[in-house]
């Protein structure tokens, strides 16, 4: 059984899904131009990630290793499709916003890879806290890259007037408002989390 406070605290530093393996970058670059697409498409991916390794591990024992995969898509699928329907009927302007990012969750390695890795491997308690963690690490991530985009982009957070209203001569900066702005914003986070924490460095 897995170390519940290793399993809680590390996706969100260390080992987090997406400076540390990866994993997720696609929507990382495509919704975090505004935080409130970027703050949905988060608690989205955060509550699917953790009820399906909820429910993957509460089926592992009686899932045919020759259907695993499919089980698991299933799964995963069912849930998105229920996340989706969700902001469509009540957050319709975010969902449109978002396009086909919430469906394509299914194919977000995060996931899949803790679907497979761990909640296969674990009983439900630590699977649910595994996800949930893999899912704020993802969302605060996530969110320090539509912060920082949003800020020095439109001069806005959350849609408020930050830099736009405030600084007279302020002029939109375009470069961030394009998605591959994004990488540079995910490289400082890296390069702050190296930094902080040198065995990281040591383990590359």
């Amino acid at each position: 059984m897995a170390d519940l406070k290793k399993t809680v605290l590390d996706p969100l530093w260390d080992e987090n899904p997406i400076t540390f393996t990866l994993l997720g970058i696609c929507s990382a670059l495509a919704v975090t131009g505004n935080c409130i697409p970027a703050f949905t498409m988060a608690c989205s991916l955060t509550v699917v990630v953790a009820l399906s390794n909820l429910i993957i591990s509460l089926l592992r024992n009686v899932i045919p290793p020759k259907v695993e995969i499919i089980i698991q898509l299933v799964v995963i699928a069912a849930l998105v499709i229920i996340a989706d329907q969700l902001l469509k009927a009540y957050m319709y302007e975010v969902s449109l916003k978002l396009s086909v990012f919430v469906g394509l969750i299914i194919t977000n390695c995060i996931v899949l890879g803790r679907a497979k890795a761990f909640a296969m491997a674990n009983p439900p308690l630590p699977s649910f806290l595994d996800g949930l963690s893999n899912g704020i690490g993802y969302s605060i991530i996530l969110m320090f890259v539509a912060t920082i985009r949003e800020i020095l982009g439109p001069g806005t957070w959350f849609g408020i007037n930050v830099l736009k209203g405030n600084i007279a001569d302020y002029v939109p900066n375009g470069v961030m408002v394009l998605p591959p702005a994004a990488f540079f914003c995910i490289g400082i986070f890296i390069w702050i989390q190296r930094s902080l924490s040198p065995k990281l460095v040591k383990d590359d």
